[in-house]
């Protein structure tokens, strides 16, 4: 696993600020050019860790509200088709649109709740499947503004949004999926359904996957580095076809190619089912904030100064561009993504040209439903034994940002209260059993609720709380 070098670039005003690099030095950095075959190898394994997260939002709000299998394989095509373009505006950087950081985008967890609501709100008014769908696209297309408005004024939040902030958020990023990587290990939900959760078998396939990672790191060759997320996944898939634990049925069920049509379902809009988007888009972009601080010390660029305030507020107006043209194609808002930061570390390729590969690749399972199959059909073990270590990964990002700053006894509360609250989420989500759906909505994420806390905390305690 790639750490951070111990000695950060000193700081001389406010505009040269300190740098996190690696002390296992970058094989390729943020502006190199690796060759064409290199770049592509890296840029599946980033497909290959953002794969299942793109597409299970989709799926289980396509399940939920009541789409045909049809239509839930085209939500999930517009999901990928879409990530693709918004990576690539993310990486390009357009004037200031975009981070200009290898930043992967994909569908986003944190407004699944309330996403979720209102659809099966309609669905129990008597409305149909592709009603909800227009609601909720008109919902998150207005949305989306919150967003523009809020990264063009972020600089007045740069005391609020600070390095303890920001690597505390990147923590609970990491910390919080944890959880999901080792139940992935165990199986997955549908283990935990039919018995199987935690079987040898399962934990043997996941062990394989995150041992054959760990061996690739260890060895000394480049190209075994950069190739370790996918060789892992390859072994693993490999043992499952002899285990017979690899569905191809999958395959039949998906149509040969996706035509992306703006605007399939319409749009719609209601003022109270948009009220809690308001809240879920300001808080993305704090996860956002989290996510490129993490990319930029992983790439060893710098986490404070102008240059990455620009990079931060162009990843958010990105962000909410992407979240706009994701409601025009038919799927659901888009954020930076935290496991292309696992997967920087773990190949040592942080160059934002992988980026424009990457986005090609998703782009074109977005067309091409049957190729994207082969991601789908793979075995939960196999996925988490590859996932968990890239989510330890993140959380040590954040560990490293939050200790490039000197910690004093207001940035230790402003840390630990946040990270108790927002992991106390995650140990007890059922807190928010029986509480009013906002309060749900807004708390129920880890990140919501440590981010929103840490922003809280560092606007109110005492700035000379220290010297008391």
């Amino acid at each position: 696993m790639m750490a951070f070098n111990e000695e950060l670039i000193e700081r001389v005003g406010q505009d040269v600020p300190p740098q996190a690099v690696s002390t296992s030095k970058l094989i390729y950095g943020l502006d190199d050019r690796p060759p064409v075959p290199e770049a592509i190898f890296v840029a599946i394994q980033h497909v290959l860790a953002a794969f299942v997260g793109i597409i299970t939002p989709p799926l289980i709000i396509g399940t939920t509200i009541g789409l045909s299998p049809t239509e839930t394989s085209y939500i999930v095509s517009m999901s990928l088709f879409v990530s693709g373009l918004a990576t690539f505006l993310q990486v390009k950087r357009f004037g200031i649109v975009g981070s200009g950081l290898l930043s992967l985008q994909g569908t986003s967890f944190a407004f699944l709740g309330s996403i979720v609501g209102v659809g099966t709100a309609i669905i129990g008014a008597g409305g149909t499947p592709q009603t909800a769908l227009a609601r909720i696209f008109g919902v998150c297309f207005v949305g989306a503004f919150v967003q523009i408005f809020f990264s063009r004024f972020l600089h007045l939040a740069r005391q609020i949004i600070s390095p303890v902030v920001s690597g505390t958020v990147v923590m609970i990023i990491g910390l919080s999926l944890i959880k999901t990587g080792v139940v992935s290990m165990a199986g997955g939900i549908a283990a935990q359904k039919n018995g199987t959760f935690g079987s040898p078998q399962n934990l043997a396939l996941s062990g394989l996957v995150l041992g054959t990672i760990i061996l690739m790191n260890v060895t000394g060759n480049r190209y075994l580095r950069m190739g370790a997320i996918g060789i892992g996944l390859l072994v693993g898939y490999v043992v499952s076809i002899f285990l017979g634990l690899v569905d191809f049925s999958i395959f039949s069920k998906l149509p040969p190619i996706s035509v992306p049509l703006p605007l399939r379902y319409g749009m719609s809009f209601d003022f109270v089912s948009f009220i809690p988007f308001v809240l879920l888009y300001i808080l993305t972009s704090i996860e956002t904030i989290g996510d490129l601080t993490a990319t930029s010390a992983i790439t060893g660029q710098p986490v404070e100064g102008s240059l990455f305030m620009r990079r931060i507020k162009g990843g958010i107006l990105g962000d909410g561009i992407n979240c706009l043209m994701a409601a025009l194609f038919n799927t659901f808002p888009v954020t930076t993504f935290s496991q292309n930061n696992g997967v920087i570390q773990m190949t040592g390729v942080g160059s934002r040209y992988v980026g424009f590969y990457i986005a090609g690749v998703l782009a074109l399972l977005g067309l091409f439903p049957l190729v994207g199959g082969v991601f789908q059909s793979l075995p939960q073990p196999v996925l988490g034994g590859a996932t968990v270590v890239m989510f330890g990964a993140i959380a040590v990002a954040g560990i490293d940002i939050v200790s490039s700053v000197e910690i004093g006894r207001r940035d230790l509360m402003i840390v630990a209260v946040s990270l108790a609250l927002g992991l106390g989420v995650v140990y007890v989500p059922e807190i928010f059993t029986n509480k009013p759906a906002l309060v749900q909505n807004l708390f129920s994420s880890a990140t919501a609720t440590g981010g929103l806390s840490a922003v809280l905390l560092n606007w109110l305690l005492p700035r000379n709380m220290d010297n008391r």
